[in-house]
């Protein structure tokens, strides 16, 4: 995977529905060496999946409103948890803003498999406070290839 696409995957802003209202968490943060201090959210099982924007490639926003909610409608039919949230770029002159579904207790090859068949780069997986951001493209890199991420909650 190219880097600086790598970098902006790593250090993007989710903004994630939490008990305690909206949690903002990036993959840059330091090792956390006790993860039962982490948010109750970030200690369980979930995927972060979008269907906007394939490979990379601006669809008009109609597009990817149908295309989002096309993922939101199989995921439920597969009886999963869904919530809205958005991955965002927090630098001061940033413009980008992406909405998600952050998928509860979704296994990681199903993730995958939505990831890849939505032609995402890649998604969000987290299991035991863990997140890692995995590809899901072959054009990007590996199929699965995951890079290991640790949560940074942000303000």
């Amino acid at each position: 995977m190219d880097q600086n696409l790598l970098r902006s995957y790593i250090s993007t802003v989710y903004e994630l529905p939490a008990e305690s209202g909206v949690l903002r968490v990036s993959l840059d943060g330091e090792i956390t060496k006790d993860p039962t201090t982490l948010p109750a959210l970030l200690q369980s099982q979930f995927g972060i999946i979008t269907a906007y924007n394939p490979r990379s490639m601006l669809l008009p926003r109609k597009v990817n409103d149908l295309r989002h909610q096309v993922l939101r409608d199989l995921l439920v039919l597969g009886c999963y948890r869904v919530e809205a949230c958005v991955g965002l770029d927090d630098e001061p002159d940033g413009t980008w803003r992406e909405p998600a579904w952050i998928v509860h207790g979704i296994e990681r090859d199903e993730a995958i498999y939505f990831g890849r068949t939505f032609r995402q780069n890649s998604i969000v997986y987290c299991r035991e406070a863990r997140p890692e951001l995995i590809v899901t493209d072959p054009t990007c890199d590996e199929i699965g290839r995951t890079y290991l991420g640790n949560w940074r909650i942000r303000q």
